[in-house]
């Protein structure tokens, strides 16, 4: 039986290399939910939210992770947030009809930035060139550029499934390493876009590997939720100057705010702004 939405790691036994599967349905569709995305669009949204999903894996981290395309041709902007527990959310900008072709047609001249937000730790940021045409080669070269690691990406996403294989060079072990990275990579080459949409991941693993030794681990589930929330919005309203929020309200009534993300809409009126800034710290609410 296929699982969506689940991220499938396994080690090879006879060579330092680490493998990851992901399958994702529900999570990319939610994402692509009550926007209006062209098919363009959808699909590299759906390549870019596999992509990140394996990239939590492969990064070993506790907190948040953000990969991100940038540029200046008609697709402006795609990103996806996630975490270590793979749950994640992600949005497109674009202006204008967005061209089937490579990125340098969709994007123009822009870079990937890839952003860790470690929960104890520092914030690291690794930026590329998008100047390789698909997004699975961009982010093999920041692989090569950043960690010094070879490793080899699979995407494909139809606006319906989005799925991704991922191999990577590990650095030496104890273990005798008898196959070659080059021999995985060959295998794994040959597996078919509708084949990582309809098969269980453990099919799809014996078909490409059914003469090699690997092990496998317990698939992790992939989740979509927007953080965006009422008290949210109003905590963001609480570091805008009173004077500023004051204006807003005379000039527009009401002060709305937008969650790109899930397209949710949140509205605040002068009983809201003034029952927040009552209970701010600082404020004596007695009489």
């Amino acid at each position: 039986m296929k699982h969506t939405d689940t991220l499938q790691r396994y080690l090879f036994d006879k060579a330092d290399v680490r493998g990851e599967l992901v399958q994702l349905e529900q999570s990319y569709q939610q994402i692509l939910t009550n926007h209006n995305y062209p098919a363009t669009v959808q699909r590299l949204l759906g390549e870019l939210q596999a992509a990140t999903a394996m990239l939590t894996a492969t990064l070993k981290f506790e907190g948040e992770i953000a990969v991100q395309m940038q540029g200046d041709g008609p697709l402006r902007l795609a990103v996806i947030n996630g975490n270590h527990q793979h749950i994640m959310r992600g949005v497109a900008r674009f202006e204008g009809e967005v061209p089937e072709g490579n990125l340098q047609q969709q994007l123009g001249k822009g870079h990937l930035a890839i952003t860790i937000s470690p929960t104890n730790g520092e914030r690291y940021q690794g930026i590329v060139a998008l100047d390789k045409p698909t997004l699975a080669e961009n982010i093999e070269q920041y692989f090569a550029q950043s960690e010094q690691l070879n490793t080899r990406l699979w995407l494909h996403a139809d606006g319906k499934h989005a799925c991704g294989m991922l191999l990577q060079q590990m650095p030496a072990s104890n273990v005798i390493a008898t196959v070659p990275f080059e021999h995985l990579e060959a295998l794994t080459e040959t597996i078919k876009a509708d084949e990582l949409f309809t098969l269980a991941a453990n099919e799809v693993l014996y078909r490409l590997y059914h003469e090699e030794s690997i092990q496998v681990f317990e698939p992790a589930s992939i989740s979509f939720r927007c953080g965006c929330s009422r008290e949210r919005s109003m905590a963001a309203l609480r570091s805008i100057d009173k004077n500023e929020l004051k204006s807003l309200l005379e000039e527009q009534g009401k002060i709305q705010m937008h969650c790109d993300y899930c397209n949710s809409n949140y509205s605040f009126d002068a009983l809201d702004v003034a029952a927040m800034q009552q209970s701010q710290p600082g404020n004596d609410t007695r009489h």
